[in-house]
């Protein structure tokens, strides 16, 4: 046997190796059906769905985008009709899905690589994984004549009837910082019954909160950082203030139902939401990325620092109905 039919018979045979491991990995690779259930504004959802079917172009994607509460309230209809669609869900905050956790809803995925994700951004049984930071402060139109400092500041006399909010009756972001900013004995309930009584309008939404400051009906509002950011940027007459006691914040975790129809896809899906491509691609949509090492948004000033409001998620979560319930009664529904 010569060099050249030794060569000659171990390219073959690297080849069938070669061949033989994309195939497997053809095998392997997610394909089917996903169906993601997001509260993703319209724009980010479909930017996360075609940066994910890049990935993984065998999986036909399906989905339903909502406010979280409405989001929830479809799927509470279908878990007591026995017949949860979703396969994966995006949302807001991580109180929605601790209580999913806590109903046995949602499934674990030890494999899920976290390396680089503060803890206190995943569930440490890992079923569900905050993808970014969202932070929520106060907006200000550029034509207002007084700018506040604090929270507590938007209960003073000068501020009254200028204020817009979004209402945690359909905001899970707007939620946490309910359940957040009530717990706290500087603020508490007091702090909203102050609010009402200066005339803040409890809105559908942090969408509706943008628009009514950007086009003056309000002066201020209770809004996230990268809707009055990236307004700016765009040349909205918008400022963005952080109180001085600090910055509610929600993480938009990712999660996989256990009634998943397709866990294979559904698992690739959070891996792409925390690969280095997912997360600089939340980055370039204005939002700080969970993992800091795939850079910061566009927006964000150099040396910026976030004060963040300490959360007990699952003392959120014990609280959300009567919190929710008491803020109707002073908001009206």
């Amino acid at each position: 046997m010569n060099a050249t039919y030794r060569f000659t018979r171990a390219l073959l045979a690297g080849c069938v190796l070669a061949l033989a491991l994309a195939g497997a990995a053809a095998a392997q690779a997610p394909k089917g059906k996903l169906v993601l259930y997001t509260s993703q504004p319209e724009r980010d959802a479909a930017q996360t769905v075609a940066a994910y079917k890049r990935v993984n172009p065998a999986v036909e994607v399906e989905v339903f985008r909502s406010g979280t509460t409405e989001v929830m309230a479809k799927l509470a209809a279908e878990f007591a009709a026995g017949q949860p669609k979703p396969d994966v869900l995006l949302l807001a905050d991580a109180a929605t899905m601790e209580s999913l956790k806590k109903d046995g809803r949602l499934m674990a995925h030890p494999q899920a690589k976290v390396a680089g994700l503060d803890p206190g951004t995943y569930d440490a049984d890992r079923t569900y994984f905050g993808s970014k930071l969202i932070t929520t402060g106060i907006a200000v139109n550029t034509s207002a004549k007084s700018r506040p400092t604090s929270w507590a500041d938007l209960a003073k006399p000068e501020y009254k009837g200028q204020i817009a909010m979004p209402s945690p009756l359909y905001s899970g972001a707007a939620a946490i910082m309910l359940g957040t900013m009530t717990a706290r004995n500087d603020l508490g309930w007091p702090f909203f019954e102050k609010l009402k009584a200066a005339d803040a309008v409890a809105v559908r939404g942090n969408g509706a909160v943008l628009t009514a400051v950007a086009n003056g009906e309000k002066t201020y509002g209770v809004l996230v950082d990268f809707m009055a950011f990236n307004a700016k940027a765009k040349g909205s007459p918008i400022d963005f203030i952080m109180p001085a006691e600090g910055l509610p914040a929600v993480t938009e975790p990712v999660a996989i139902l256990k009634t998943t129809q397709n866990a294979d896809a559904a698992k690739a899906f959070v891996d792409f939401i925390l690969s280095d491509e997912g997360q600089k691609l939340a980055a370039s949509m204005g939002y700080i990325p969970a993992n800091p090492s795939a850079g910061m948004p566009a927006w964000m000033p150099a040396g910026m620092k976030i004060k963040l409001m300490p959360t007990n998620i699952a003392q959120v979560v014990d609280n959300n109905s009567a919190n929710l319930k008491r803020f109707a009664q002073i908001f009206g529904n």
